[in-house]
């Protein structure tokens, strides 16, 4: 593929997507709810959204109702779920774009439906029951009476009823099914009642893939939907594929004495004459500030020396001195047979690989690869 003309960019490769999209909604046997709250982690929600959808992904979640209109804004017609909170001053706009909201007080929901029935319509809402992961959600003892009274509200029309899981990537852990024999008593309450809503939901990424029986009627699939782990304990199935790679361009190339120091504070200096180089790659774009990281130049692995400034990173070249100024390093992704996975970067910088992606910053031009073709599109 033609190297685009920038100084640093990202590759998402939108068919890896959409296999993974098909292996979810195959592994689950369910609907699939794609994920796409923080810019899709990073990889472009609007983009993301619409190849998810062509794999038959029959939802989307957001956290936000400022991301639901971004992509409604995007052409984004399948239904949506804002996962987390939302003012009441913005339901009247989420009616207005058929988005759906989570509940998880009836103060609050006394108020959507009253903004919603003064527009003289009817506000979808999912209520969120809190088994355990202590977050948004009532207590499971007082779900049944709420949504008695939920249905009561006018102005609401109750579509779903959902929990979320707080270490279903630990699956040797016994806390998810603690949760789940939580939200399946209260649905055996519901039944009784008769009030069970038309959607019930509680799995994650690693819900699906680790608990077969918390899939219901909707899982909400995100981190495995861009072909990465869940966690250090719940690696991705066979087939799976990482959807996102960095790439930058060797901006310099020059030899430097032994004890020529390296960027601010001289935290690095040379041991011996040097062959350094500069990526256009800083903290700035969501590159860590930290000691460990490397890039991949010429198919070898190098080290990154001295700190990581804003905008620029150096590197040590002597194992690649026949590099040449331009060519293409690769910060995340695979260049010959060398790789460097966001996994790989989150356990460098002591973090998770949500973390990695979900802070690359919006400068970074998003480059979407589809039928071995590399096109262009903002990122929303």
């Amino acid at each position: 593929m033609k190297v685009p003309p920038c100084s640093t960019w990202l590759e998402i490769d939108l068919d890896n997507l959409r296999a993974n999209t098909i292996r979810l909604r195959e592994a689950s046997g369910t609907a699939l709810m794609t994920v796409v709250k923080a810019n899709a982690y990073g990889h472009g929600a609007v983009p993301v959204a619409r190849a998810a959808i062509d794999a038959g992904a029959a939802w989307c979640g957001v956290a936000r109702v400022e991301e639901a209109i971004g992509l409604r804004r995007g052409e984004v017609q399948t239904p949506i779920l804002v996962l987390g909170y939302t003012p009441p001053d913005q339901v009247v706009e989420a009616l207005s774009h058929a988005i759906s909201l989570t509940i998880f007080d009836l103060e609050l929901a006394r108020e959507y439906g009253q903004r919603a029935a003064t527009a003289g319509g009817l506000v979808k809402v999912h209520l969120k029951v809190d088994t355990g992961m202590g977050r948004l959600g009532v207590r499971p003892e007082d779900a049944v009476g709420c949504l008695r009274k939920l249905l009561k509200l006018p102005g609401i029309e109750v579509q779903g009823l959902f929990t979320h899981f707080a270490r279903a990537d630990e699956p040797e852990r016994p806390e998810t099914l603690e949760q789940l024999s939580r939200f399946n008593d209260l649905l055996a309450d519901i039944d009784r009642t008769g009030l069970r809503p038309e959607l019930i939901h509680a799995a994650n990424s690693a819900g699906t893939l680790n608990f077969p029986m918390a899939r219901f009627d909707l899982v909400r699939c995100g981190i495995a939907l861009y072909g990465l782990e869940p966690g250090p304990q719940s690696p991705l199935p066979s087939g799976f594929k990482p959807v996102l790679s960095w790439k930058a361009r060797l901006a310099s190339r020059k030899k430097l004495p032994a004890g020529h120091g390296i960027s601010y504070g001289h935290a690095y200096r040379t041991a011996r004459p040097s062959l350094v180089g500069v990526l256009p790659v800083g903290y700035a774009d969501g590159f860590r500030r930290t000691n460990g990281n490397r890039a991949l130049v010429g198919g070898r692995t190098v080290a990154v020396i001295g700190n990581v400034t804003m905008d620029q990173s150096m590197v040590q070249l002597d194992e690649v001195p026949d590099v040449g100024l331009q060519e293409e390093v690769v910060l995340i992704g695979r260049q010959g047979e060398a790789v460097i996975r966001a996994e790989d970067l989150a356990r460098s910088w002591g973090t998770i690989a949500y973390e990695v992606v979900c802070g690359l910053a919006a400068r970074l031009p998003r480059y979407y690869v589809e039928s071995g073709k590399l096109t262009h599109r903002i990122s929303e």
